[in-house]
C-alpha cells in the first residue's frame, strides 16, 4: 500500500505542469566570414567571425622538437640528457566573445613544445611560489 502510495505521488508530481520559464533566449548568430588556409607543408591557418562579433584566429605548423629518450634513462637506468628528435606541431591563435551579461573577452594561445599556454585577463593568475626552508622561515 505504500508503495502504491508513493507511486501516485510520483506521477502526479511528474504530471503537474512546469513553471519553467526560460529568461535568457540566446540570439540567433550567423557566420559573416570565414578562412581556411592548407599549406603542403602542414602549416595553415583558418578563422571565423560571428555576426555577434565573436572572432577566432589559429595558426599551426609542423616543426621540428627534442625530447628526452627513453622517459630519461637508458637500458641500465642511468639518467641520459640526450634528446630524440621528431616532427611536432605547433599551434597559436585567438579569439574575442561578448558574455550575455555583456563582457568583453579576449584569449590568446600558443601551445608548442612549451606546452599549452593560454593568456586572457580574465584568467586566474596562480599565486608566486615563497620558497620555505621547512621551519616557517623564507628562503632568498
Amino acid at each position: 500500500m505504500k508503495l502504491f502510495i508513493i507511486a501516485a505521488v510520483l506521477a502526479l508530481a511528474a504530471a503537474a505542469p512546469s513553471s519553467y520559464k526560460p529568461e535568457y533566449k540566446a540570439p540567433e548568430i550567423t557566420i559573416v566570414s570565414q578562412s581556411d588556409v592548407r599549406n603542403v607543408d602542414g602549416s595553415g591557418a583558418w578563422s571565423y567571425g560571428g555576426s555577434d562579433g565573436t572572432t577566432r584566429d589559429e595558426s599551426y605548423a609542423q616543426k621540428q622538437i627534442s625530447s628526452p629518450s627513453s622517459y630519461g634513462k637508458d637500458a641500465y637506468g642511468k639518467d641520459t640528457y640526450e634528446k630524440e628528435s621528431g616532427a611536432g606541431h605547433t599551434n597559436k591563435g585567438n579569439s574575442y566573445w561578448v558574455s550575455p551579461e555583456g563582457q568583453r573577452f579576449t584569449l590568446t594561445w600558443a601551445a608548442d613544445e612549451a606546452g599549452f599556454q593560454p593568456k586572457g585577463e580574465h584568467l586566474p593568475v596562480a599565486p608566486v611560489h615563497i620558497p620555505f626552508d621547512g621551519k616557517g622561515f623564507k628562503i632568498y
